[in-house]
């Protein structure tokens, strides 16, 4: 469906040219011709750049949101591959110490596609952009949007040489990440701000490139260490990521009062003082590759335009302009994804009607909702992350979620459905199912891990201790 059957071809704008833009544009792109505006010159490669500054950290793209991009822009995965991504099965190349305890490698419920965000921007972007009915306008900031309280028309842009233009369409995204301006646009045009709820632990993150040790740089798994919300004191993460060219991508992160720096000197010791310390010690032989970066803006927030009465027709938001995570769940581009195949086919299911704009921002809202159930469900509990602490319900999602996290580190059954869930392919409602129940109930059915479940040949590849729980 390119066209409205009885009219002329529709129209939209994409405010934004990241990862959650350009996936968008390809889902408008079946049904309009499109225009994404970016403030930035979008590089020619694998490049950093400005407009993207969390680049620099780990991102994970979960199954969930693979098979969505599979289904917006066949054959990315295989291109991102063909570039040195990696597709990682997990639990099985996991190394994983949940807040409950070390989770078990066993046979694939899921994977994750790892490799630098450039990486992943870049072979997205060659997939999306040359797409006939996309049209790009760099170096444009967006102003604020056309039409007045009853329906959006378009967008005001200023170009970098300081001319100002004004842009039509019949639909207008916003998908300008942590930085939207979009409350702001609406109440120009005479709306209330929609209502947001902010949930920030205070979490800052600092982020190393390593060249991996020389017999580590070929199937190594990924090796994570979360927090826990229980434990007195701030909550510190890390996480060692195989990526492309023999890489390490290496974060860790920690809450108010236990927060790391960005001293180089500081970061191995960082590490080897999380709850466990094998990241620490994997580093030692591994090479520094670039300085360390800082990002300290890594609150949750959630906009809740679904919920907002009297939004104009023509107007939505997805990605990052809808919800952002703490990063170290990993759900934000996966999100964006799948938010943009619902889009898709909300237009292709209703056609360019009345109220459609309303239904789109329906849509979007469910995978956005479910990944902040699954972030905000630890991060609530940190001091000073809410005004008022957590809610009823967030106290009894959280002893649940717990108690199936304790389970998986014996249990196949819960380990399956809480990773199906955290990678996004299964709906939060499927925990609730009988049988996941019952293994919550019944608990881990192993004795737990007392170590890494690192293999002895994964353990003789870099300068790590000898703990003792090898994989299945």
């Amino acid at each position: 469906m390119t066209e409205d059957r009885t009219g002329p071809a529709r129209s939209a704008i994409v405010c934004g040219g990241g990862l959650a833009g350009v996936l968008t544009a390809r889902a408008l792109a079946e049904h309009a011709q499109v225009t994404v505006v970016e403030r930035d010159v979008l590089p020619e490669g694998p490049e950093q750049r400005r407009g993207v500054p969390q680049a620099r950290h780990v991102h994970l793209l979960w199954s969930g949101g693979a098979r969505a991009i599979e289904e917006l822009a066949p054959g990315t995965i295989a291109k991102l591959r063909a570039h040195g991504a990696r597709q990682v099965p997990v639990p099985r190349d996991l190394v994983a110490l949940s807040p409950r305890g070390w989770i078990p490698r066993g046979t694939e419920s899921c994977h994750m596609i790892l490799c630098s965000r450039p990486l992943l921007d870049f072979v997205v972007r060659q997939q999306v952009l040359a797409h006939p009915r996309i049209t790009v306008v760099e170096e444009a900031a967006v102003l604020g949007l056309t039409g007045d309280r009853r329906a959006v028309t378009g967008v005001r842009i200023r170009r970098t040489d300081g001319t100002e233009d004004r842009l039509t369409a019949d639909l207008v995204i916003d998908t300008t990440g942590r930085g939207s301006r979009a409350s702001v646009w609406l109440e120009e045009l005479g709306l209330p701000a929609p209502a947001q709820r902010i949930i920030d632990p205070g979490v800052v993150y600092a982020s190393r490139l390593f060249q991996a040790p020389e017999r580590a740089r070929n199937g190594f798994p990924a090796v994570v260490i979360q927090p826990d919300p229980r434990a007195e004191g701030p909550g510190q993460s890390g996480a060692i990521i195989p990526i492309e060219n023999g890489h390490w991508l290496v974060t860790l992160s920690g809450t108010r009062e236990g927060q790391p720096t960005g001293d180089a000197e500081d970061f191995i010791p960082f590490a080897l003082g999380l709850r466990h310390p094998v990241i620490g010690r994997l580093l030692a032989d591994a090479t520094p590759l670039s300085d360390v970066t800082v990002t300290r803006s890594t609150a949750n927030r959630r906009t809740y335009y679904e919920r907002t009465r009297h939004l104009p027709e023509g107007f939505a938001a997805v990605g990052d302009a809808l919800a952002t995570y703490n990063p170290v769940y990993g759900h934000g581009m996966s999100v964006a994804a799948q938010s943009a195949v619902v889009l898709r086919d909300v237009i292709a299911r209703y056609g360019w009607k009345p109220g459609l704009a309303r239904r789109i921002r329906k849509a979007v809202a469910r995978p956005a909702g479910a990944a902040w159930d699954l972030a905000v469900d630890q991060d609530v509990f940190y001091p000073g992350a809410t005004e008022h602490g957590p809610t009823l319900r967030d106290r009894v999602v959280a002893a649940y979620v717990g108690r199936l996290l304790y389970a998986s580190t014996g249990n196949a059954r819960a380990a399956r459905a809480v990773t199906r869930v955290t990678s996004l392919e299964r709906g939060a409602h499927t925990l609730l199912r009988p049988g996941v129940l019952l293994a919550a109930l019944r608990g881990p059915l192993r004795p737990p891990l007392d170590g890494p479940p690192l293999t002895d040949e994964e353990l003789g590849t870099a300068a790590a201790s000898s703990p003792t729980g090898a994989a299945d």
